[in-house]
């Protein structure tokens, strides 16, 4: 019995499509299950630690700002080591292992606050380990899943994905405030440990078997395998551009929330429970964007890419203009949905590129290399906007980040090839992707 029985079944087929099949058949449901009830369970501590340094060790507002930064940053810098580690291993233990390495070290949280020892640097501590288990597990997932699915399906594998974690941001904070409100500060955080345990459950349970680890190439030393990752974005003209858009899009979105979550609650005089709404309603339109991205994706990626990597960043520059009551909640609403529903079209057929363009010898590295790079990126614009909004105000720190946003989309591939079967580019059997989609699709 597959673990969600609603899930469309694959019954007998051509053996031309039989591949097709197995791409997203009951293993992949088993992978998508445990991607969303670890999803569920982090979105449900969504600033859990934060949450507690405040209510628990009465922490500073630079406190708070600095254990979001530097959990994300140290860890990042601590990972570094990770990309050609898991480059050379099979992917599903180093996932595995990622998933219990956080549930374990969340565990000491709960712990440490009944046995009255908590203490901020446990805060942070924690929060690194946690980081670097993210890294790992996100440069191990990308090449389990392009073992896992085949070609054609990716965008519909990494759509469904992209529709759990915008599901699963919609109705986990409002669920970790009511929950922390009535059992206590850490119980969050045992939820979130717990989806990690059960997320290594469901990924143990998968049965197809993996390819072979690639061989690791002698020379070059330990520090050129380190930055593999790197040179390969910056070797493809298409990837680099990627690399530049996504990662300075994230990280100016990311500080620009609590920014906004300062303007909203002190200066317009919003009430928690409507800054919820306005930050959880325009959740639906991210599932309704990845529901529809493979099919816009079936007109052209080119298109995807561009369109929605422009559309994404267009509303934000309205938010330093928001009012109070309930017209002004009801545009910061408006501004959040635009920007959610077009860039959960974006994100799966960027992920989908970035995966298709990058050799099979080289996407542990090239995913942990960008996952480093927006940890990083994300701590130091975090502080740099805190700054910002406290020398000036927080409409001016919003306007600067809406204006750098706007000129982002000058990053986009806008002439850089998309071509799917780009030369050089290796499926995980070692044929060129070209000749594998030719070979799955003949009759």
């Amino acid at each position: 019995m597959p673990l969600f029985p609603w899930v469309r079944q694959w019954g007998v087929v051509r053996p031309e499509r039989a591949a097709n099949a197995v791409g997203l058949g009951r293993d992949f449901t088993r992978l998508w299950a445990a991607y969303a009830i670890s999803a569920i369970g982090s979105a449900v501590a969504t600033d859990a630690l934060a949450l507690i340094a405040v209510l628990v060790l009465s922490s500073s507002a630079l406190q708070v700002s600095l254990l979001a930064a530097l959990g994300g940053a140290v860890g990042a810098v601590l990972a570094l080591p990770l990309g050609p580690w898991i480059e050379f291993r099979r992917k599903r233990p180093v996932m595995i292992a990622a998933d219990v390495g956080r549930f374990v070290v969340l565990l000491t949280i709960p712990v440490a606050y009944v046995m009255h020892g908590l203490t901020y640097t446990h805060l942070v501590v924690v929060s690194v380990f946690v980081a670097m288990g993210q890294v790992a597990f996100l440069g191990a997932s990308g090449p389990h899943l392009r073992a896992l699915v085949v070609p054609d399906r990716l965008t519909e594998a990494n759509g469904r994905f992209e529709s759990v974690l915008w599901t699963s941001s919609a109705v986990g904070p409002p669920a970790g405030g009511l929950l922390m409100s009535t059992l206590g500060p850490c119980v969050t955080v045992i939820v979130d440990a717990s989806s990690y345990l059960l997320s290594a459950v469901g990924v143990r349970a998968i049965r197809t078997p993996e390819p072979e680890p690639p061989a690791r190439t002698t020379g070059g030393g330990r520090w050129r395998e380190i930055g593999e990752g790197w040179r390969h974005v910056f070797s493809d003209g298409t990837l680099r551009l990627l690399f530049v858009n996504t990662v300075s899009v994230s990280a100016l979105i990311i500080a620009m929330s609590p920014v906004l979550a300062v303007m909203m609650l002190r200066e317009l005089h919003f009430s928690p429970f409507q800054y919820g709404v306005s930050v959880g309603v325009p959740c639906v339109a991210g599932v309704i964007g990845a529901r529809l991205s493979r099919r816009f994706a079936r007109r052209g990626e080119r298109r995807v890419l561009l369109g929605a990597g422009v559309a994404r960043v267009l509303w934000l520059p309205w938010l330093p203009l928001v009012g109070t009551g309930w017209l002004g909640l009801a545009a910061v609403t408006a501004i959040h949905t635009g920007t959610v529903f077009f860039t959960s079209l974006f994100n799966p057929v960027f992920a989908t590129c970035r995966i298709e363009r990058t050799r099979h010898d080289r996407l542990a590295r090239v995913l942990t290399a960008w996952s480093i790079s927006n940890n990083v990126a994300r701590a130091a614009c975090t502080l740099l906007w805190g700054l910002l909004a406290t020398l000036t105000t927080p409409r001016i720190a919003l306007g600067v980040g809406a204006a750098l946003l706007l000129l982002s989309v000058a990053s986009l591939p806008w002439t850089a090839a998309l071509d799917r079967t780009t030369p050089g580019v290796k499926a995980p059997g070692g044929e060129d992707i070209g000749t594998e989609k030719q070979r799955l699709h003949s009759p």
